[in-house]
């Protein structure tokens, strides 16, 4: 890492890609320094578009380049393994876009790779990441609102027929793009054992999974109902109650505020977070900082819950028979 400045390549160049690069273009510590693309027109155009000065017409091409410390992984689900895995070959660390893999069949090959090759791996969940994480996990050690006892959480987008969604060879539905962050955002703050798990969905005429509802009963006695949709426009709140209050999380995909209620609903106050530039600053600075002190995972998603995520999901999409080519 010249400098210490983060120099990272950036794999697929749709809509990901692009915060990923705006992104990285407001950074001091990182640098948005290569793109690759299976065009060599699309990663020029990607390139002068967003200021970085690498652009490749093969993934392979990037990931030659010594001077790349990190690679984002921004292709869709379907292609997560390959590519990480030749990256992984190649000696590059890897930040890889959410939902991990398609499956924990492939998640698990990736990160005993990267644990066989001593390889920095990373899940870009973002949402893990950010400083509401910490704020959210302070305010219940704290005893603001007692002892949590039910956790809901919605997560919805109207996304038409979009391939990436109505697609299986694209690793379809509404749980890899949304369902992910629902589970996560349990998971993150309540990381006791799943011991009962309940769930509905509605499919697409492609068979994948439109809406879908998950019921979680953990070991210390919480319960979690959790939904995500990709046909409807969610109010993507989500509420942590306890037996002396409640927070209330505007959007769990992006925290911008927690408010903090007391006995019978009672307004006590609203908490902001720190401004950003998109949110997805603090998992690159996250890489940049375990690269530097030589750890193989970050600390705020570990591969242990990475595959644990993994396998929830694999039971709900055999529950709900939505399958993929690569199952």
């Amino acid at each position: 890492m010249k400098d210490n400045k983060l120099r990272v390549g950036i794999i697929g160049t749709g809509w990901i890609a692009e915060k990923a690069a705006i992104t990285l273009n407001g950074l001091d510590l990182c640098e948005a320094y290569a793109v690759g693309s299976r065009t060599l027109d699309k990663a020029e155009a990607f390139a002068a578009k967003w200021h970085i000065p690498k652009a490749y017409g093969s993934y392979g091409e990037l990931l030659a380049d010594p001077n790349v410390d990190l690679v984002y992984v921004g292709t869709p689900h379907s292609h997560h393994f390959s590519v990480t895995r030749d990256a992984l070959l190649a000696d590059k660390p890897c930040l890889v876009e959410k939902a991990f893999m398609a499956n924990h069949r492939e998640a698990e090959a990736i990160v005993n790779l990267a644990h066989e090759r001593k390889i920095f791996l990373a899940e870009a969940i973002w949402t893990r990441y950010q400083p509401a994480v910490g704020m959210i996990r302070q305010l219940i050690a704290d005893g603001r609102i007692g002892t949590p006892r039910l956790v809901t959480a919605t997560l919805g987008y109207s996304m038409g027929e979009k391939p990436r969604i109505m697609r299986p060879d694209l690793c379809g539905g509404a749980l890899l793009d949304l369902g992910v962050y629902a589970l996560n955002f349990v998971r993150m703050f309540f990381p006791a054992d799943i011991v009962s798990m309940e769930s509905q969905c509605v499919k697409s005429h492609t068979g994948m999974d439109l809406t879908n509802a998950i019921s979680l009963v953990l070991a210390d006695g919480l319960l979690a109902n959790v939904q995500s949709s990709a046909a409807c426009v969610g109010d993507n709140i989500g509420v942590i109650a306890g037996t002396d209050g409640n927070l209330i999380i505007d959007n769990i995909n992006n925290p911008q505020r927690i408010t903090v209620n007391t006995h019978d609903r009672e307004f006590v106050e609203d908490i902001p977070v720190p401004k950003q530039i998109t949110g997805y600053e603090y998992q690159f600075l996250a890489c940049r900082q375990a690269l530097l002190e030589g750890r193989l995972e970050p600390k705020e998603m570990p591969h242990c819950e990475t595959l644990y995520i993994m396998q929830l999901m694999d039971s709900l999409r055999q529950k709900w028979g939505v399958k993929y080519p690569m199952d």
